[in-house]
């Protein structure tokens, strides 16, 4: 089932799809996905974004649970625009860090509210967190949400995108253990 959700405080429309009964559920398997327009549509191979997506959606497909995709969250939140200027900067030997810095913006500028505020309105007990990402586990946290597992959720990576992984592996502690 898919829902859509509308924070009142936010323009972004985020999209919810739910496989099997997770209401009043615990360790409901969940992938909290960032909107990357690049990867997910484009197919970029400069990140992992969309083949995470297509493998989620295998794993709540086979297993339920639910992935929140999380609009507005473009470029770790800073958007579309400012994420094609920073990929113009890792063109010149910047990377993804380093970039935004350059660029005024933040490493992550990502919130996670809404994610918490869909998990809740779904009466989910608690999660099992598809992610890299031990920020997103302690935003969860820090919200109410309580997270009893975060799982691994690595995918191959290519020549374009060891150098993005590798950047968020060492500078923002994603626990990436497929890499070389």
């Amino acid at each position: 089932m898919v829902h859509v959700y509308k924070a009142e405080d936010h323009p972004d429309e985020h999209v919810v799809i739910v496989k099997g009964e997770v209401g009043n559920q615990a360790k409901v398997l969940l992938r909290m996905h960032s909107e990357c327009f690049t990867g997910d549509i484009l197919g970029s191979l400069r990140c992992d974004c969309g083949e995470q997506l297509a493998l989620a959606l295998q794993r709540i497909e086979a297993e339920g649970g639910i992935v929140i995709y999380l609009r507005g969250h473009e470029g770790r939140g800073i958007g579309l625009a400012q994420k094609l200027r920073a990929y113009a900067l890792q063109d010149t030997g910047l990377d993804t860090v380093e970039a935004n810095l350059a660029l005024g913006l933040p490493i992550d500028a990502r919130r996670f509210d809404a994610a918490a505020d869909i998990l809740r309105d779904l009466r989910v007990r608690s999660v099992r967190l598809m992610s890299n990402n031990p920020f997103k586990e302690a935003a969860l946290n820090e919200l109410g949400i309580e997270v009893v597992a975060r799982e691994g959720h690595e995918v191959e990576s290519n020549e374009e995108s060891g150098r993005y992984l590798k950047t968020k592996r060492e500078k923002l502690g994603h626990q990436l253990h497929m890499l070389p």
